[in-house]
């Protein structure tokens, strides 16, 4: 593991048991649609938990974060109850968005969890909305938005970049680069792999982090922060990362090679923090399994917690359409 000096034992810690608590949200919420409890669509983030929780664990509560359609582990991450998120999954009026929106549109204010969407790059526009009425009033604050590579030859995704750098907005865009677009391959479908270097047409900083390394992760984004917060407008971070699972619970997953599954699930973020935590003795075998087991129950509760809440009333179709 690498950049360790920025972060306290107990920091550590944190980032590894919400590493672990997406990754079993995940994992249940997979068994949940098998088992027809939960619907319509849904984008699992199983292998990509380094770049949620090393981004976020490096904001403010103040700070904002939009994501994609693959977006529980950003809400997990900027500190949603697990309860709430899985009640939407289930569609119960307990749900973070009333269980009205469902997997790709959790959404809640107080968190400044501003939501994830459905369309690819979609979120990019709203983003900049967020950037500049920062900027306009003045406040304290970024936003970082999460994408996948695929949002890059989205034309969206040019307008907002472009925009942010001429108004130098307090943005962090991080590309969670996992290469298939659905299972369209990068490779076919930009000349150009290294999507940051594409990023020298907008003037702004970019770089490529290792999304497999939570720690690589959140020493980048705290980097980007710093330089928002200073006025010096918004930057682009390319996390490489991979899903374990196809791109949603319908994809059957074919277009992709056994040896190439095996490769990146021998670099787990999770598995490897977890041998760090353990070789520098800064968490015992017995503590870490206290954790991983508390964790378990937690996500065994949500489960529980939407099974037994209540389906939305036919009245909540009209509501929540027009701001009072």
């Amino acid at each position: 593991m690498a950049h360790t000096h920025n972060s306290s034992n107990d920091e550590l810690v944190e980032l590894y048991r919400m590493m672990f608590l997406i990754r079993r949200f995940e994992e249940k919420a997979s068994e949940m649609y098998t088992r027809g409890k939960i619907t319509g669509f849904s984008h699992l983030y199983i292998g990509e938990e380094a770049v949620a929780v090393g981004a976020i664990s490096a904001l403010h509560e103040r700070d904002y974060v939009i994501s994609s359609y693959r977006d529980h582990g950003h809400c997990l991450a900027k500190g949603a109850d697990p309860n709430v998120i899985m009640a939407e999954l289930f569609g119960r009026s307990t749900g973070i968005s009333k269980g009205k929106g469902g997997s790709m549109h959790l959404f809640d204010s107080q968190l400044r969890f501003l939501g994830g969407y459905a369309i690819v790059a979609g979120g990019l526009p709203i983003t900049v909305g967020v950037g500049m009425a920062l900027n306009y009033k003045e406040e304290d604050s970024v936003v970082v938005a999460f994408f996948g590579e695929g949002a890059t030859n989205a034309g969206a995704f040019h307008e907002s970049l472009n925009v942010a750098s001429a108004w130098k907005l307090p943005i962090i865009f991080i590309c969670e680069n996992n290469f298939f677009a659905i299972g369209t391959s990068l490779d076919r479908v930009a000349p150009a792999k290294e999507l940051y270097k594409r990023i020298k047409a907008y003037n702004m900083p970019s770089e490529r982090v290792d999304g497999m390394d939570v720690l690589a992760v959140r020493e980048a984004t705290a980097t980007a922060i710093e330089r928002a917060r200073d006025g010096d407008g918004p930057s682009f971070i390319e996390a490489v990362t991979y899903r374990y699972r196809g791109h949603s619970m319908s994809d059957p997953d074919d277009y992709r090679t056994k040896r190439e599954e095996k490769i990146w699930k021998e670099r787990d973020p999770i598995i490897k923090l977890a041998k760090h935590l353990r070789d520098k003795a800064i968490i015992s075998p017995d503590d870490l399994k206290e954790l991983q087991d508390k964790v378990d129950a937690q996500v065994g509760a949500a489960v529980q917690y939407a099974d037994k809440s209540s389906w939305p009333e036919l009245e909540e179709l009209m509501q929540d359409i027009y701001v009072d």
